[in-house]
């Protein structure tokens, strides 16, 4: 499974996106996008790759119909997407209120790859994602997606992997 997150692209600019994600697109079954998409023709061209595209609302995507935060079984995993998940301070307590029986939370909008797990008292596993940015590094050293690997209904790893140019060496 893919996921990635702010991608701000405008019409016509999804083949950008394309270009840099072509070899994880090729491995994928599913992509998950966690919002700030901001032109549907992301999500189309997605979908000529990909039948099965998840896409929630981020702050940026005012045209667009989505929803807010979106829950669903992929492979038998309990997979939950939401764009903003507030500040970093009571991250892991708030996803799990606000999707106690997901076993993955995808989140987006602060372009900073993540991946922490969080278990409660019973033992259940939830893993927090945040694929960073494919588009727009920010303050980050490089442009990223995350690779969710699902085995049996269970994750079995998270991996963050750069995308597009490498960052330009130091002078």
């Amino acid at each position: 499974m893919l996921l990635l997150a702010d991608t701000h692209l405008g019409p016509s600019q999804a083949g950008r996106l394309l270009d840099r994600i072509s070899a994880d697109l090729a491995v994928a079954d599913v992509v998950v996008h966690a919002g700030d998409i901001t032109d549907s023709s992301v999500l189309e061209e997605l979908r000529t790759h990909v039948p099965d595209v998840f896409a929630v609302k981020g702050n940026n995507d005012r045209q667009l119909d989505l929803p807010e935060h979106l829950s669903v079984d992929v492979a038998g995993c309990a997979l939950a997407i939401v764009h903003d998940s507030g500040p970093t301070a009571g991250r892991a307590t708030r996803l799990r209120r606000w999707f106690p029986s997901s076993d993955v939370v995808v989140f987006g909008h602060s372009h900073i790859p993540w991946h922490e797990v969080e278990v409660r008292a019973d033992g259940h596993v939830q893993h927090h994602v945040n694929p960073g940015s494919a588009m727009q590094r920010r303050r980050q050293p490089a442009c990223t997606v995350a690779h969710l690997i699902i085995e049996q209904g269970q994750v079995i790893d998270v991996r963050h992997v750069i995308v597009g140019p490498p960052p330009a060496a130091p002078e």
